[in-house]
């Protein structure tokens, strides 16, 4: 494996790492005023490794079989971002937006369990010492599966922040900034 391969099975541990722990944060339910815009940074940061590997020549990994792995119990996760999300948590979805404009539901809740999912199962293989496992295992899903669910739901909760922010009672919006003009 070269070591800029190696290099970037790093990079996408740190991230994939970053991603679970903030998301296992937001689904503890210890901040829900920041659970918003915790999310929509996480899936940020995590659709960014996804693109890194998006871009690359498809990685063939080392094995040509993939070792049996155990994936986490992901329903905790499931569960608590569900609850903090309720009433927000469906979505109006696209099946494929490139070959078809057929409307489906979609869910904040399961598409982050989902980015969760794929992350932690290609977690198990870099901490086996399995780097090219990793990352085809990494970039096979986010091609197939957790890219778009993660921008589907990047994309919703970019929507939600819009609306808190910009819908917000005219008066409201003209004292803040009077009173920020004039201190």
């Amino acid at each position: 494996m070269s070591d800029d391969l190696w290099m970037l099975g790093e990079e996408s541990a740190r991230d994939a790492r970053a991603y679970l722990a903030t998301m296992t944060e937001v689904a503890s339910g210890t901040a829900p005023n920041a659970a918003i815009p915790m999310t929509l940074l996480a899936l940020s940061q995590v659709l960014v490794m996804g693109a890194r590997l998006g871009a690359i020549q498809d990685i063939v990994p080392a094995e040509r079989f993939e070792a049996d792995i155990v994936d986490p119990e992901l329903d905790p996760l499931r569960t608590g971002v569900a609850n903090l999300f309720e009433g927000l948590d469906e979505y109006a979805d696209l099946v494929d937006p490139v070959t078809s404009t057929e409307l489906a539901t979609g869910s904040l809740s399961n598409d982050v369990a989902v980015v969760a999912s794929a992350l932690a199962h290609g977690l198990q293989h870099f901490d086996a010492g399995r780097v090219s496992e990793a990352l085809w295992w990494w970039q096979f899903s986010y091609l197939s599966d957790w890219g778009e669910r993660a921008a589907s739901a990047l994309r919703v909760l970019q929507s939600l922040l819009g609306h808190i922010r910009l819908d917000a009672d005219e008066e409201t919006v003209a004292d803040a900034e009077f009173d920020a003009l004039h201190p």
